[in-house]
């Protein structure tokens, strides 16, 4: 079977591939190749040059030292495939497309002096990034103008400096510089940490102005879930594709794009004119509609579905009472919280149901539990409080993910840094942050010598350093999370569950 390359013949490809090649001038330097940014970024870039809005391919460059994706992609001339598969507007979804907007890959450790030529070409003005959260901070170090530095916001610096250098400090020569790893405020942190190494690394006082003035630095906020490489099942997609593609990466179809910049950016690289769907301007309200209407019902469903004997989102979404747990928490008690555009915000909520459906992704709860009592107080708390405020009484869905996270906490026995759980015979691992655990742990270790659940709750809910806040000053709160643990531990948690569905809140 042919490998994927630009010499593939038409007839080699199945009839189930898109296929468009064209070339293009290098118009956006991207700071990472993993499968994220060619199944979200790339593609779309790939949309807008198919419908010749934006004309301009991609020069990625390997954001860590021991990175593998460049070599294959140069080997592949720059293409791969996205697989895209799910529910859309109530259709199955099965699009396969060779992407072709990525013209070439850099290893800057090892071809630094290649990255500072695409600085001085004047057709490069976008830059976008996916180096993970971890990427995205600041550390101290040395800068030859030789190697590489090893910090991505180390390359963005000395990157900016030789363009600046090179084009004599041309107004013209700024950048758009659109960061996406999810983090808040991900461009104005960015831009903090370039300003202060160029600080460090001793750049006059002329450059930091040419970088305030003439660079922006855009906020942004991206959502699709990027499956990657499907090695479980490959050999059905080669296939049905008609070739190898060792890049290949899968996902769903739904994507969302918020970048705050202003019409002339929108104008520059026009994704929305694609029919893509990226929003302009303030990112805070979109960020607010994925936290609290995707991201809060993963939290609030995961313990109690996980511990109702389910796996996965799907799995829980075809069991007829945890689905009405999850709909009676998102429709009735989140969803009034979110202080959005009607229209905007019940098509969202919409999609997020079908994301959930989607018989591709194995979106695994256990998963979902990593570092849950940050989710919860970052991604239920504001809904708890804002449905408090609004009701004058508690939502019942929120809070009884309350007290099915704190079951879940509840190890079996410790193991290094987490905890271990168990689902009947089955166990799980507990990752938390260390306070987290401690505190998780003492209390069951407490509750097994008095069998005091008032005690347990009572503990839990006053860790102000965990959940931002005493909850048992919420009125009410603290005796309807000790009435459903007492309900968990006495009857189980799907009877448990079947319960809560439908009840009144008091």
């Amino acid at each position: 079977m042919a490998q994927l390359s630009k010499a593939l013949k038409k007839e080699d490809i199945s009839e189930k591939v898109t296929y468009e090649y064209q070339e293009l001038p290098e118009k956006v330097i991207q700071f990472g190749e993993g499968n994220f940014l060619r199944g979200f970024v790339d593609w779309m870039i790939h949309e807008m040059n198919k419908q010749g809005l934006f004309n301009g391919k991609v020069v990625a460059i390997q954001p860590t030292p021991h990175g593998k994706v460049v070599p294959k992609l140069n080997a592949q001339d720059g293409l791969y495939t996205v697989a895209l598969r799910g529910i859309e507007n109530g259709q199955v979804i099965e699009k396969n497309e060779i992407v072709s907007s990525i013209s070439r890959g850099i290893n800057p450790y090892t071809d630094w002096k290649e990255v500072l030529k695409v600085a001085e070409s004047k057709e490069i003005q976008f830059m976008f990034s996916n180096t993970t959260e971890a990427g995205l901070t600041y550390q101290q170090e040395d800068y030859d103008g030789e190697t590489s530095p090893v910090s991505f916001p180390g390359k963005v610096t000395a990157f900016l400096y030789h363009r600046y250098q090179v084009m004599n400090a041309a107004p013209d020569a700024g950048m758009v510089i659109i960061p996406c790893e999810l983090v808040e405020g991900n461009g104005d942190l960015l831009k903090e940490i370039v300003l202060k190494i160029a600080k460090d690394w001793g750049y006059p006082a002329e450059f930091t102005s040419w970088v305030e003035e003439y660079n922006q630095f855009c906020n942004s906020l991206v959502d699709r879930i990027v499956t990657g490489y499907p090695k479980d099942n490959i050999e059905e997609f080669n296939q049905l594709l008609g070739y190898e593609d060792v890049l290949l990466t899968a996902g769903e179809p739904y994507h969302m794009f918020a970048i705050e910049a202003g019409d002339d950016v929108a104008e520059r690289i026009p994704f929305h004119k694609a029919g893509l769907n990226v929003k302009w301007g303030d990112v805070t309200p979109f960020r607010e509609l994925k936290v609290r209407l995707l991201n809060g019902p993963h939290t609030m469903m995961f313990a109690a579905c996980y511990l109702s004997g389910v796996d996965t989102v799907l799995e829980a979404m075809e069991d007829q009472d945890l689905v009405a747990f999850v709909k009676q928490g998102l429709y009735q008690e989140i969803l009034p919280t979110v202080n959005m555009d009607e229209a905007e915000k019940n098509s969202f909520v919409d999609s997020v149901i079908e994301r959930f459906l989607n018989p591709y992704n194995r979106h695994f709860l256990a998963d979902i539990g990593m570092n849950a009592v940050y989710k919860y107080k970052s991604r239920l708390i504001p809904s708890l409080l804002d449905y408090i405020e609004a009701k004058q009484q508690l939502p019942r869905s929120i809070v009884f993910a309350l007290a099915a996270l704190t079951v879940y906490y509840r190890p079996a026995r410790r193991d290094g840094e987490f905890l271990v759980g168990k689902r009947g015979e089955t166990e799980y691992t507990i990752r938390d942050n260390k306070e987290a655990i401690t505190v998780f742990e003492q209390v069951w270790q407490q509750f097994e010598n008095d069998n005091n659940v008032n005690n347990l709750v009572n503990v839990v809910l006053q860790q102000t350093e965990l959940w931002g806040m005493d909850l048992n000053t919420i009125s009410n709160l603290n005796e309807m999370v000790v009435d459903d643990v007492e309900s968990i531990l006495k009857v189980g948690m799907k009877e448990s569950v079947k319960r809560v569905v439908g009840a009144k809140a008091k």
